[in-house]
C-alpha cells in the first residue's frame, strides 16, 4: 500500500499533474482497468506504451483520493517478475511506484520564477510500475505484514522446506 500519484505538485521530473485530469485519469482506471482485473503493471518504466504480459509483476486492487494524494494497494504476482518483487519486499529494500503515461506537457512558470512542466488534458494512465526512484516525493510501497511473512508463501502451504528456505536466507543476508 501506498501513494500512487500525487496531484498539484511539482514530481522530480519538474512535471505537475493538475488534479481534474488526475481524477479524470483515475476514475478511469478503476472502471476499466482495477474492476475487470487487469490494472497489471512491471518492474521498472519499459519504453512501451503497452504492459508487456511476460513482464507483469503486479496488479492494482484499488485506488482512492486523501487530499491530492492518489493511494493504492498493490496485488503482487506469483509470476517471474512478481517473484522479483517479492524478494525484494522480504529483504526489506524500499521500492517506489511510478506512473506510466502518454500525453503532452506545456511550461509553465511558478510564483518563485522557475519552471514545470504541467501534463494536458490528452494524457491517458497506462499502468502503475514500480521502480528504485520514484518521480513522485514519498511515492513508496509499503508491504502488509501477512504479504512478507517468511514462513507464508501465497498460494500454497508452507511446510519444513520454506521454514529452513527461510533460515538460510537469513543466515545468508547475516540477520
Amino acid at each position: 500500500r501506498g501513494v500512487l500519484q500525487r496531484a498539484e505538485a511539482k514530481n522530480q521530473n519538474g512535471r505537475i499533474y493538475p488534479r481534474e485530469i488526475l481524477e479524470r485519469e483515475a476514475k478511469k482506471y478503476t472502471k476499466e482497468f482495477i474492476g475487470q482485473r487487469r490494472a497489471m503493471g512491471e518492474l521498472d518504466h519499459p519504453e512501451s506504451s503497452v504492459v508487456n504480459l511476460q513482464n507483469v509483476s503486479h496488479n492494482v486492487k484499488e485506488m482512492h483520493w486523501e487530499g491530492d494524494n492518489l493511494l493504492g494497494t498493490v496485488e503482487v504476482l506469483g509470476t517471474p517478475s512478481g517473484n522479483i518483487l517479492k524478494e525484494l519486499f522480504k529483504s526489506g529494500i524500499k521500492l517506489g511506484i511510478s506512473s506510466r503515461g502518454m500525453g503532452s506537457v506545456e511550461t509553465v512558470t511558478e510564483d518563485n520564477g522557475g519552471q514545470s512542466q504541467e501534463v494536458q488534458d490528452d494524457f491517458e494512465l497506462i499502468a502503475f510500475d514500480f521502480v528504485s526512484n520514484p518521480s513522485t516525493h514519498g511515492a513508496f510501497m509499503y508491504p502488509m505484514n501477512e504479504s512478507v511473512d517468511k514462513t507464508k508463501v501465497v498460494g500454497r502451504t508452507c511446510g519444513d522446506y520454506c521454514k529452513v528456505e527461510s533460515i538460510i536466507n537469513d543466515i545468508m543476508r547475516g540477520s
